[in-house]
C-alpha cells in the first residue's frame, strides 16, 4: 500500500488499512466501526471508565509481578487515568451491538490506551513497538474476563446512584405520609368504593414498597462484587502470572473506590454465568413495577379536576394540550410509567441474552451490559424527577377526600358487628338507591346516635384495628 499524506498504515491478520496519523484508534476499532453501524449507541461513561479501571489495574499488577516494565506500566496507567477522569471519550466509537463478548469494545480501549501511552512516551501513534495494544495493554487479560469485570464495576457504580435517589424518594414519601396522616378518604378496591383509609396510610404504603424494592437492589449488588478477572480466556488463568488474580482485584477496589470486591472461587463459573446481572435486572424490574403502580395511583388520585377523583393535585409543570386551553396533565407519572415499561423490556432482553450463553462463554454480554446500564440510568433520572418535580409539590384536597368518605356506602361496614353483614349490605344498597349520605341513613334508622356515629367515623377510629369494636361494646 502506497503511503498517503496524513495517514498511517496498520496491519492485522486480515490485511492492512489506512488510518489518520493522529488517530487514537487502531485497525481493529476501525473494522468494528465499519462492520457495526447499527444503533448509533456507544459505550456509556460508566462502562468506558470501568474498562479503563481494569486496564489500569492490570498494568499495575503486571508491573508489580515483574512481567511488565516500569516505563510502559507508568504510561499505560497514566493513559488509563485520563479515561477514568473523563478524557478521550470521543475516541470510543464502537456500536453497543458489536462482535460477541465485547471484543470490539475491549480492543477499542486497548488501542486508545496504547496510542495515548505511546504519545506520553514521546512516540508516534501507531508505533506499537513502543506499546502494543495486545501485548502490553491487554497483558494477562482476555476480552472474556475484562468485559464481565468492567460490567460489574459499571453496574455497581450506576446502582449506587440509583440507591441514593431511592433513599430520597422514600424519605419524601414518608414526609407526605406524615403530612396527609389526618386526611380521611374513601378506600377503593376493584376501583369501587371500599372502607375508609387515611391518605397518609396510602403514601406510607408507597414508601414501604420503594424500601422493599431498594432492599432487593442492595442484595443484588452483593453478587456483582465477586470478580472473575484473572480467568483469562476460559477461566483457567492461562497467560497470567502467579498471584495476579488477588492482586488485580485489590487494585481494582482501590482505584474504583468500591469496597467488598473479592476474587471468584471458581473462575469458569464467573465467566460462564450471567446470574449476577439477571439478578440485578430482576430487582430493577420489580422496582419498575412498583413505580408504575404508584405512578398510576397518582394519576388516578389527581384525575379531574372537575370530572375525576381530584383527591390530590400534582404540580403544574407544562400545558397539557395543543388544542384544549388550560389543560394540565400528570406528565411526571406518565414519564415514570414509560421508563418502567422500558426497564421491563430491557429485563426480557437481558434474560434472553443470559440464557443464550454456551459452554465457557456468554457472547451476548454487550447487549446485557447496554440494557442493564440503560435501566439503571433511566430509573435513576426518573426517580429523581418524580421526587423533585412531582412528589414534593403534591397537595391533598381535604374537602374532596372528606366528601367521598362521607358518601361511600362502604361505611356501612362499621355496622357489621352491630346488625350483621346482610342487614348492613341492605342498608348500603338503600343509600345508593336513594342517593343518600349513609351516615344520615344510619341516624334516621336509629342504628347509632349522632355522637356514636361521629366517634365511630373519626379518622383514627375507622382506619385502625379494634377501636370501633371497643367503642360499641354492649350494644348488641
Amino acid at each position: 500500500m502506497a503511503k498517503k499524506t496524513g495517514m498511517r498504515i496498520e496491519t492485522d491478520s486480515l490485511g492492512a488499512r489506512f488510518l489518520p496519523s493522529n488517530a487514537y484508534i487502531g485497525i481493529q476499532t476501525l473494522r468494528a466501526m465499519e462492520n457495526f453501524r447499527i444503533s448509533r449507541l456507544h459505550a456509556t461513561t460508566e462502562f468506558r471508565e470501568a474498562t479503563a479501571i481494569v486496564k489500569r489495574a492490570a498494568a499495575e499488577a503486571n508491573y508489580k509481578l515483574g512481567v511488565l516494565d516500569k516505563r510502559r506500566a507508568r504510561a499505560i496507567i497514566k493513559a488509563s487515568d485520563e479515561i477514568i477522569n473523563g478524557q478521550l471519550s470521543e475516541h470510543f466509537h464502537v456500536d453497543v451491538f458489536q462482535a460477541g463478548a465485547g471484543t470490539s469494545h475491549n480492543m477499542n480501549a486497548n488501542e486508545v490506551i496504547a496510542n495515548r501511552a505511546i504519545e506520553i512516551l514521546g512516540g508516534k501513534k501507531g508505533d506499537y513497538s513502543v506499546i502494543h495494544p495486545n501485548d502490553h495493554v491487554n497483558m494477562s487479560q482476555s476480552t472474556n474476563d475484562v468485559i464481565p469485570t468492567a460490567m460489574r464495576i459499571a453496574a455497581l457504580k450506576a446502582s449506587a446512584a440509583l440507591i441514593k435517589e431511592l433513599n430520597t424518594l422514600s424519605a419524601s414519601l414518608r414526609k407526605k405520609a406524615r403530612e396527609f396522616d389526618t386526611v380521611i378518604k374513601s378506600g377503593r378496591t376493584h376501583l369501587q368504593d371500599a372502607v375508609p383509609i387515611r391518605l397518609g396510610q396510602e403514601f406510607l404504603a408507597y414508601a414501604l414498597a420503594i424500601e422493599e424494592s431498594l432492599g432487593l437492589i442492595k442484595e443484588a449488588q452483593k453478587g456483582l462484587k465477586t470478580l472473575g478477572i484473572g480467568g483469562s480466556a476460559v477461566g483457567t488463568g492461562i497467560n497470567t502470572p502467579k498471584g495476579y488474580q488477588k492482586l488485580i482485584c485489590k487494585i481494582i477496589s482501590q482505584v474504583s473506590g468500591i469496597t467488598g470486591l473479592k476474587t471468584s472461587d471458581n473462575l469458569p463459573y464467573s465467566m460462564q454465568s450471567m446470574l449476577p446481572f439477571t439478578t440485578l435486572s430482576g430487582s430493577l424490574k420489580s422496582l419498575a413495577i412498583e413505580l408504575i403502580r404508584i405512578s398510576n395511583d397518582l394519576r388516578l388520585l389527581s384525575s379531574g379536576p372537575r370530572t375525576g377523583l381530584s383527591e390530590i393535585t400534582l404540580p403544574a409543570l407544562q400545558p397539557g394540550s395543543s388544542i384544549m386551553p388550560g389543560k394540565v396533565n400528570p406528565v411526571v407519572p406518565e414519564m415514570v410509567c414509560m421508563v418502567g415499561f422500558q426497564v421491563i423490556g430491557n429485563d426480557t432482553a437481558i434474560a434472553m441474552a443470559a440464557q443464550a450463553g454456551q459452554l465457557e462463554l456468554n457472547v451476548m454480554m454487550p447487549v446485557i451490559n447496554h440494557n442493564l446500564l440503560q435501566s439503571l440510568e433511566i430509573l435513576t433520572n426518573a426517580v429523581n424527577t418524580l421526587t423533585t418535580k412531582c412528589l414534593a409539590g403534591i397537595k391533598a384536597d381535604k374537602k374532596a377526600c372528606e366528601r367521598y368518605f362521607r358518601r361511600s356506602a362502604a361505611i356501612a361496614t362499621i355496622l357489621n358487628p352491630l346488625i350483621g353483614y346482610s342487614e348492613a349490605a341492605k342498608l348500603s344498597k338503600e343509600a345508593v338507591e336513594k342517593d343518600m349520605d349513609i351516615a344520615t341513613l344510619i341516624i334516621e334508622k336509629g342504628l347509632l346516635t349522632k355522637k356514636e356515629l361521629e366517634k365511630a367515623l373519626s379518622p383514627t377510629a375507622i382506619t385502625s384495628p379494634g377501636m370501633i369494636k371497643k367503642h360499641r361494646k354492649g350494644r348488641r
